[in-house]
């Protein structure tokens, strides 16, 4: 094949010299060929056109009759993006499950916000509350948003931690909100650990760590709902979703073994507070809601229903427990959900209550939940959509001996353990329960529009 004259390199540099080309065609990879092509700029007849990266940069080269000649690639700015992030405060917790998060970020997470372009300062967790004290007077001005690497109990620690600083900000008392002031940056959860990351299942309907990844790299923000938990006209936290009776001493049970493997650990727990499983008596009252959804339903059939009642109702008797959710609380023993009625943002909340039964029939209610069929459809489940609820224990003795470490059992004699967003909570009195509609923003893409949309990917 005929070779042009030696010496014969083209220089990098865009409107550099041109120089004329060798009576033969050079060889171009034949998957960058582009033939037909026939741009204004070039002088001749198009014999190779292609993409090349020259100075590290992409250029679309032409080679003519008479020149070579090329133009560096600018690539599109996505457009519809608004609420991309620039900046992250990244918190990570190193001993989340399987203390796989810190490999997880730096292997999968990291590499995709630097191509982003999205600057980030990492902080790793070093003892339990240190999110929380971090966040309490670090300078969050020149970040766009928050970042928690690790499971659910390390997210509803940094939410927590984000809506009391806004509280900080706006001047308000946490023991005196009825009207919490909303969390200034949103947060993203990235699932790198935990057993059953309920909130990134819920939020992005898998728990993937790409997925939760490019929703913040987009900038997808959804608003979501959040509870404050109240005791005695002080704030015990913000959060999610609790649970009381069943779902409390499991969590105690399990906090307890720590040393095990945390799936051993919560196989452990569920098994022998079922083998103790034993009734609570309460008495709960609760401030009816109607959700938007049906709210909207309700609208257009010309329905004169209003979106809340001021009607406080009381239901009392033995429990085995209780659960009160703000959103859907998808996992993989539960994939239709904790409560499946429920919405991230839909401006109420689910109280299901499972009155006293024999263990059986209990434990046929708990085997629904991983099946596709309704796991409230006996005789001794209750649902309720509500705005407000309040549960007050009448037992003489709160947590068994069992359930708490020894040095613990004198201070919890009088105590009830709650399981709120995967973290115990000690209660002794009458615990208040109040939904605060979108308080915080979380980056993520909308359910209902993933369920809806079955050609496009919400991701990108």
């Amino acid at each position: 094949m005929p070779r042009g004259r030696r010496g014969g390199r083209v220089s990098a540099l865009e409107g550099g010299p041109e120089e004329e080309a060798p009576p033969a065609a050079v060889a171009v990879p034949s998957a960058l060929w582009v033939s037909g092509l026939q741009p204004e700029a070039a002088a001749g007849q198009t014999l190779l056109r292609g993409i090349f990266e020259i100075g590290r940069s992409s250029c679309d080269v032409v080679l003519s009759e008479l020149a070579l000649r090329w133009w560096p690639i600018q690539p599109e700015r996505p457009a519809g993006f608004s609420n991309r992030p620039k900046s992250l405060k990244v918190i990570l917790n190193p001993q989340s499950h399987k203390k796989e998060a810190t490999q997880v970020y730096y292997e999968k997470v990291e590499p995709l916000l630097r191509i982003a372009g999205i600057k980030t300062d990492v902080t790793i967790t070093e003892y339990e509350g240190h999110a929380l004290a971090l966040l309490k007077d670090c300078e969050l001005q020149e970040f766009d948003g928050v970042v928690c690497v690790g499971g659910d109990g390390s997210a509803s620690e940094v939410a927590h931690a984000l809506l009391l600083r806004a509280q900080k900000n706006a001047g308000k008392e946490t023991d005196s909100l009825l009207t919490p002031a909303r969390a200034q940056l949103p947060l993203g959860l990235i699932p790198a650990a935990g057993s059953t990351n309920v909130l990134a299942h819920s939020l992005h309907g898998i728990p993937h760590v790409v997925t939760a990844t490019l929703h913040i790299i987009m900038g997808h923000i959804q608003p979501v709902d959040v509870c404050t938990f109240s005791m005695t006209g002080k704030l015990l936290r913000f959060g999610f979703s609790a649970m009381f009776g069943f779902g409390g001493r499991t969590l105690a049970l399990a906090e307890k073994n720590r040393w095990m493997s945390p799936n051993q650990r919560r196989d452990f727990a569920v098994m022998k507070a079922l083998a103790k499983l034993k009734p609570e008596d309460c008495e709960i009252s609760f401030l009816p809601c109607i959700s938007s959804h049906d709210l909207q339903e309700w609208k257009a059939e010309g329905s004169p229903k209003s979106d809340s009642s001021d009607q406080w109702q009381t239901i009392q008797g033995q429990f085995l427990n209780v659960s009160i959710m703000a959103i859907p609380c998808l996992c993989s023993v539960a994939p239709r959900g904790l409560a499946p009625t429920t919405r991230l943002n839909n401006g109420s909340m689910a109280l299901i209550v499972v009155r006293n039964t024999s263990r059986p029939e209990f434990i046929k209610h708990l085997k629904r939940y991983a099946s596709v069929k309704n796991q409230f459809n006996f005789p001794f489940v209750e649902t309720y959509t509500v705005g407000e609820v309040r549960v007050r224990q009448r037992n003489k003795s709160g947590c068994d001996p069992e359930e708490v470490d020894g040095r613990q059992a004198a201070a919890s004699e009088h105590s009830f353990p709650w399981n709120i967003d995967g973290d115990l909570v000690e209660a002794e009195s009458e615990v208040l329960v109040k939904l605060h509609p979108r308080l915080i923003s979380l980056y993520g893409g909308s359910m209902e529009e993933m369920n809806d949309s079955k050609v496009t990917c919400n991701c990108l």
